[in-house]
């Protein structure tokens, strides 16, 4: 049995999305790579994304501040909602409410500690369909950004953040060879994934020497992780796994950590 039979084995019948690419071979996996999935927090990389680009167009500095509310607009009728700090996976910045902070730090405290407060910050700056024209013009298929998060109105109504499989292994992989932005804004933005804190999904099983540039995103009955891996000695490799309906604290994390152990397998043969 091949790598790719054991991880079709390993899905089974469970509503997953698998999409590989090697940057050395230039081979690909790819397992209903095309299918729509709430994004979770994987829409972060696209706000990331965005701001090095404005950055880098000059439109704005990483060192401007933004005032710290927690109070947002909801996409389909203006009302407003609050984000509650107990949902969070960050706290501190609810601690600086009224204060001034980088957009910079919202940057990395969004991808690192997977902040929902600073992106709705960033959102908020630098504008939903932004971001979204700017996942077009760089010729991703698969990706919609069309609000922050936790926004109750739209989720009720069906207008969410949707990702693919496909759709993030693309952008991962043009981030990884620096076409996204610059080779220099695009390693910063590999600096911020590096540091991630969630690892209990692609990196989970792998050896705990290698790299991984990553952003996982779950969500009730979703758990989803993409990440660029850095093998010793050889090119990285870009691999996304995406479910729903497994438990997003045990089940999801478990199958995405075991199909990544299979892949990389495959790389460290």
């Amino acid at each position: 049995m091949n790598t790719f039979e054991q991880v079709l084995e390993l899905v089974g019948e469970a509503d997953v999305a698998v999409a590989y690419c090697d940057l050395q071979s230039g081979q690909q996996f790819l397992l209903r790579s095309q299918q729509i999935f709430h994004a979770a927090s994987t829409m972060k990389v696209c706000v990331l994304a965005e701001l090095y680009h404005r950055f880098e167009k000059g439109e704005l500095k990483l060192n401007d501040l933004v005032v710290v509310t927690n109070e947002f607009t909801s996409i389909v009728d203006g009302s407003p909602y609050l984000l509650e700090e107990g949902d969070d996976s960050e706290k501190s910045l609810y601690g600086l409410i009224g204060k001034s902070v980088s957009l910079y730090e919202l940057g990395r405290l969004m991808i690192v500690d997977s902040s929902n407060l600073a992106t709705n910050l960033l959102v908020a700056k630098l504008g939903a369909d932004c971001i979204d024209i700017f996942m077009r013009d760089l010729g991703i298929e698969g990706i919609s950004v069309k609000r922050g998060v936790e926004d109750g109105v739209a989720y009720r109504l069906g207008l969410n953040n949707t990702v693919t499989a496909h759709g993030l292994m693309t952008l991962l992989s043009k981030l990884a060879v620096h076409t996204i932005v610059s080779e220099k804004c695009s390693e910063a933005m590999i600096e911020i994934l590096l540091a991630q804190q969630h690892r209990n999904c692609i990196p989970a099983k792998l050896p705990r020497d290698i790299k991984f540039a990553n952003k996982t995103g779950w969500n009730q009955g979703l758990c989803h992780d993409c990440a660029i891996v850095y093998p010793k000695d050889r090119r990285p490799y870009v691999l996304v796994v995406l479910t729903r309906g497994l438990d997003e604290m045990t089940e999801g994390p478990e199958l995405i950590a075991s199909i990544s152990e299979c892949i990389y397998g495959k790389t460290a043969s």
